[in-house]
């Protein structure tokens, strides 16, 4: 069972986080699709780490429980500066990270920035990092409508199995947090941009990923209908201490679709690189 949520009020902003069990911290960011947050994200992760960690998840700004913010010139960075400032409340130094989907590239960003703000033990990157494809699902991704059918396609979009947008009430269950106050209308916003202005960067955009200090493992999965295959291995090749895993029978969020393997993958990633604070580059824990 999941745990219960916390709240704090973290740089005027409303925060909602799981914080649960003992050891070395191991903070999870959720991905950025409509209706995502930290329990739905990974709530067949954080029970099993939390029997050797300390497991720290967030509702991201814009998401789940936490504060509807949009920031139209640095979302990515409003959210980054947001969990490094949770993490100095909490008295949290430094931390093993996991993201998937999106928390996974605001990592990447985070640590291939001249100054990260985040102090990263290790670094597990879970389907993202790799360029965007342009098809029908991340069409689904950008165009929701706030809708139930809405939402079975984006669910479609992210796993390999036809089973989880028949699932009546997972579905449901996605579409209660894609519109509760504000949700909608935050992430969608955040979508905007003028006419005429240049469309955003991709997410894999050539960034300087040597400065990377940490262990790094870029997770792929092998049935993702939003990455190209072979985007782990490539990114892997690119960070001084990476390396890569493929996960059979899955698409974008393989910890949900095939939690095992995934949780097994964590496990002993994480066992090799425990106590692993005082190789930590010394990165700011700022709001700022």
């Amino acid at each position: 069972m999941i745990a219960d949520y916390r709240r704090l009020v973290v740089d005027g902003h409303e925060t909602a986080y799981l914080d649960t069990g003992s050891g070395e911290p191991v903070v999870l960011l959720h991905g950025g699709e409509f209706g995502a947050d930290a329990a739905l994200g990974w709530e067949y992760t954080v029970d099993v780490l939390a029997h050797s960690h300390r497991v720290i998840a967030p509702d991201m700004l814009g998401y789940g429980r936490s504060a509807k913010v949009v920031d139209f010139t640095d979302g990515r960075g409003l959210r980054i500066r947001h969990v490094a400032a949770l993490l100095a409340v909490l008295g949290v130094d430094s931390a093993h990270f996991v993201g998937n989907s999106m928390g996974a590239i605001n990592l990447l960003v985070d640590q291939t920035a001249a100054r990260p703000r985040l102090r990263a033990r290790s670094l597990v990157a879970i389907c993202g990092g790799g360029e965007i494809l342009r098809n029908e699902h991340v069409d689904a991704l950008y165009d929701y409508d706030a809708t139930t059918v809405g939402m079975r396609r984006i669910v479609a979009a992210l796993f390999q199995s036809r089973a989880y947008p028949a699932d009546v009430d997972y579905v449901r269950r996605r579409h209660e947090s894609s519109v509760a106050p504000g949700a909608w209308e935050a992430l969608a916003a955040a979508r905007f941009r003028r006419p005429g202005a240049d469309a955003p960067s991709t997410p894999a955009a050539d960034r300087d990923y040597h400065r990377i200090a940490a262990p790094t493992l870029f997770v792929e999965g092998a049935g993702d209908k939003l990455l190209p295959a072979g985007w782990a291995d490539e990114l892997a090749h690119r960070v001084p201490r990476g390396a890569s895993a493929v996960v059979p029978d899955a698409g974008h969020c393989p910890q949900l679709e095939q939690p095992a393997v995934l949780n097994a993958l964590l496990l002993d990633f994480l066992a090799r690189h425990a106590d692993s604070a005082e190789r930590v580059t010394d990165a700011p824990v700022v709001a700022r």
